[in-house]
């Protein structure tokens, strides 16, 4: 999960020059929306073990989406991730459901 959110502060980052040079231009609204979405996402990578993290990660996809208001490459950033970040959660879901009902191969006696 911490790799993915570099991944995702790196194509956030590469989104500075996109909002500056196509959008209507980088003003103080923008630069500080895209700098504090690039913070919080350093940051949580750091603390993914913690229980609220997938939901706080999934909620700031949210911001990422409205982040569209800006230009409309967040809001296809946003949801690119948003599926990332689904899936992501489907996986630890059935790993967890698996793990309770004994089914993972290292948890079977030969």
């Amino acid at each position: 999960m911490a790799g993915t959110l570099i991944l995702e502060v790196i194509v956030v980052l590469l989104a500075f020059p996109i909002v500056a040079k196509i959008g209507g231009g980088l003003s103080w609204g923008s630069g500080l929306f895209l700098g504090l979405l690039t913070l919080a996402f350093i940051v949580l990578s750091g603390m993914c073990a913690r229980p609220w993290a997938l939901p706080t990660i999934l909620a700031l996809q949210v911001v990422l989406i409205v982040g569209g208001l800006y230009h409309w490459s967040l809001t296809a950033i946003g949801v690119i991730f948003l599926c990332v970040w689904a899936y992501i959660a489907y996986i630890r879901r059935d790993v967890a459901r698996r793990i309770e009902l004994g089914l993972l191969p290292s948890q079977r006696m030969n």
